[in-house]
């Protein structure tokens, strides 16, 4: 993906995100939150807007698990492989 197409994918789960804090005001994004990376960032690098999708995915995966349990899970578990991956990467550059 190009990083204009990651920055929309970004942009479009962290809509996602503010939707299941607004009906559940208990859920905490905190992994996502503490990476201090917004879509709007348009300057950080391409593999940074990577690792927050996933990291944001994986935690958007934990919020739903209260209406699908087992593919919650499975997405969940994907999508913590590859924001590891993707920080690896990040760490050989």
């Amino acid at each position: 993906m190009h990083k204009e197409e990651l920055i929309n994918l970004h942009q479009m789960l962290s809509e996602v995100k503010d939707y299941f804090e607004e009906i559940n005001p208990d859920l905490k994004f905190s992994q996502y939150s503490a990476l201090k990376i917004s879509p709007s960032q348009q300057h950080k690098s391409k593999m940074e807007h990577k690792y927050a999708i996933f990291v944001l995915g994986t935690e958007i995966a934990n919020a739903m698990k209260d209406v699908d349990y087992t593919s919650s899970s499975r997405i969940s578990a994907r999508m913590k492989e590859l924001a590891e991956k993707t920080l690896k990467e990040m760490d050989t550059e």
